[in-house]
């Protein structure tokens, strides 16, 4: 039995539709991620999952049972599916202990390991006024937990945090599907959260799904500038940009443009086999280097972990035809 399906699911705004034939389905314990620029539907698409909207046409079932919308029953949502919004509440001037203990279904024993999970047993004696963003959203994650949840929604979790609490929560993330076995599905602006985390992730724009797939077809193979941008920086090259690289080149007969990624160069200081270019800017991240580079038929960007290229240094790029890709 499939865990959760979506089919067909369309909403209609006050002008034009914010959904459209929007499809896929989860299984238990698989990690989907939901990525899109602002107002492609994103949002939309979870409340309605979480029966919180009411869709306008297709189905939608959990767990072989139909999810209903607000308008088909008088509390809005539906068992073992939680929501965390981007803006998450919490009870003003009590104790953290006293916003959980009146959402808890566990035992005593089950609701540490939760605590544990999601590191707020030392929070527990402080009031709710008392606590920063990070503190706040991790009670509100937890007092969503308490209810035994089988399918978490997350929107946007990430947002608004510093670099900490984000990585803290990522972890967290992680452990509530490997240790509590709960099913997640989350949407996220920022493409290395998506990337390093989800098993598949669908692309949205406009209200549609323009792309679904595994994390590395996403990033290595994206069906448009739209989905490659999402992802990072990329070099659109035409065929004749792409020629100097490979002695033959199989381009298609409506002209496609080549993608590559800027990692997927090889930089060298001296090769007879490769294309000579010029270094106009290097710049440092930490992790790489990004250089921006001045070939005869265009400038491209390529980053590299190597630390000995300076502007105005000649370099020379090579290219293997299985790093490119067609759009």
């Amino acid at each position: 039995m499939t865990f959760l399906q979506v089919a067909g699911i369309h909403k209609q705004g006050e002008k034009e539709a914010v959904l459209t034939d929007i499809s896929f389905t989860q299984q238990e314990f698989q990690k989907i991620a939901i990525a899109g620029e602002t107002g492609s539907g994103k949002s939309t698409l979870l409340k309605i999952i979480a029966g919180l909207i009411q869709l306008d046409a297709g189905t939608l079932t959990f767990e072989g049972e139909r999810v209903k919308g607000p308008a088909e029953k008088l509390v809005a949502g539906h068992p073992g599916i939680a929501y965390l919004s981007q803006q998450y509440e919490l009870p003003e001037f009590l104790r953290v202990e006293q916003v959980l203990r009146y959402a808890n279904s566990l035992t005593q024993e089950e609701a540490d390991e939760l605590y544990n999970v999601c590191k707020i047993g030392h929070l527990l004696t402080r009031r709710t006024d008392q606590l920063s963003g990070g503190e706040r959203q991790r009670i509100a994650l937890a007092r969503l937990l308490l209810t035994s949840p089988k399918l978490l929604l997350l929107d946007e979790p990430f947002s608004n945090l510093d670099t900490g609490h984000k990585s803290l929560l990522k972890t967290i993330i992680q452990d509530i599907s490997d240790n509590l076995e709960i099913t997640c599905l989350l949407i996220s602006h920022d493409p290395l959260d998506s990337l390093s985390w989800a098993d598949e992730i669908l692309v949205m724009q406009n209200g549609k799904v323009l792309q679904q797939g595994s994390p590395e077809d996403i990033y290595q193979k994206p069906v448009n500038e739209y989905v490659a941008g999402l992802f990072g920086k990329y070099n659109l090259l035409s065929s004749t940009q792409a020629s100097i690289f490979f002695d033959t080149l199989e381009v298609s007969t409506n002209e496609k443009k080549v993608l590559v990624r800027p990692e997927s160069f090889e930089l060298g200081t001296d090769s007879s086999s490769a294309v000579a270019g010029k270094a106009h800017r290097v710049t440092f991240f930490g992790s790489h280097y990004e250089l921006e580079v001045f070939l005869p038929q265009g400038t491209i960007t390529v980053r590299t972990a190597l630390p000995h290229f300076r502007k105005d240094d000649t370099v020379f790029l090579s290219l293997s035809p299985e790093k490119v890709w067609f759009i």
